[in-house]
């Protein structure tokens, strides 16, 4: 290869790399979709069949959100009007105070079912090390005053369909057995639990239905064909999407509405709408 050749080569590579660091750092992480999934549920009653559960996840308000992406996104997710909405934690990455107050503004905007609506806590909800209890409360009580409320290790029947919410694993009320010794087989129950990596630990009580969590954001960034490199998981199995458990339970793990770092590449933004079918 001449002189010539190599610089033109060289000139092609390095504006091809340009391009797609300015995609990754600012097209895809506001590229949303919304994902539809069929939900097939046992006990589901009747006139609850082909109503749709919307899973929003990680949505992390703070110091790198965008909050117009965020408010954007609330907006276009209430067109779809959703029959349930269901938060799966980590609504802000805490900082200071400020992420408070930014919480207390767009939460005004965030979805809510016609039929009901409630809420997890992350790890991020729990702010430095994962060891703020004050500031978990405090997210709790913003929450309340716009009608969210949050399990924690606690089940709400809302209009025929039981919600289990499990407290984040890595927070300071990870207690999943106080609520899955209490599970009842008779009902609708979908189960919400922020870190996938809970699904591998002994404490289901025999429980043989859906599970939704959130936490990995998809590895936020997956070369193609390949597993995502970074997850904060320890199985490395649970990226995003559904899985299958042979004990009956199904998983899904969405992908996440916001970001830690500003960055996606082959993982958008999810927000995730269930359909629900009885089993």
């Amino acid at each position: 290869m001449n002189r010539r050749k190599f610089l033109k080569s060289a000139g092609i590579l390095g504006g091809a790399g340009v391009l797609t660091g300015l995609y990754t750092w600012q097209i895809e992480p506001f590229w949303l979709e919304f994902t539809h999934v069929p939900m097939k549920i046992k006990n589901l009653p009747d006139t609850l069949a082909g109503k749709t559960l919307m899973q929003i996840s990680d949505i992390h308000i703070g110091e790198t959100s965008r909050d117009t992406y965020l408010k954007e996104s609330f907006i276009k997710a209430m067109e779809y009007k959703p029959d349930f909405v269901a938060y799966t934690g980590d609504f802000i990455t805490y900082t200071d105070e400020r992420q408070l107050a930014q919480l207390n503004e767009l939460i005004r905007y965030a979805p809510k079912g016609s039929l009901g609506t409630t809420a997890i806590l992350g790890n991020h909800d729990y702010g430095k090390h994962w060891k703020n209890s004050t500031l978990a409360n405090q997210i709790v009580a913003v929450l309340r005053t716009v009608n969210i409320p949050v399990l924690r290790n606690g089940q709400q029947m809302i209009s025929g369909l039981n919600f289990i919410g499990i407290d984040d694993k890595w927070g300071t009320n990870f207690h999943p057995k106080k609520v899955m010794q209490q599970w009842d087989a008779s009902l609708a129950n979908v189960v919400l639990c922020h870190n996938p990596d809970v699904m591998d630990l002994d404490v289901w009580n025999g429980y043989d239905g859906w599970v939704l969590c959130g936490h990995t954001h998809g590895g936020q960034c997956k070369p193609p064909f390949l597993p995502p490199p970074l997850l904060p998981v320890k199985n490395k199995r649970y990226t995003s999407g559904k899985f299958n458990f042979d004990d009956g339970r199904t998983m899904y793990i969405n992908r996440a509405l916001g970001f830690t770092w500003q960055v996606r590449f082959n993982v958008r933004p999810e927000i995730t709408i269930y359909q629900l079918q009885q089993a």
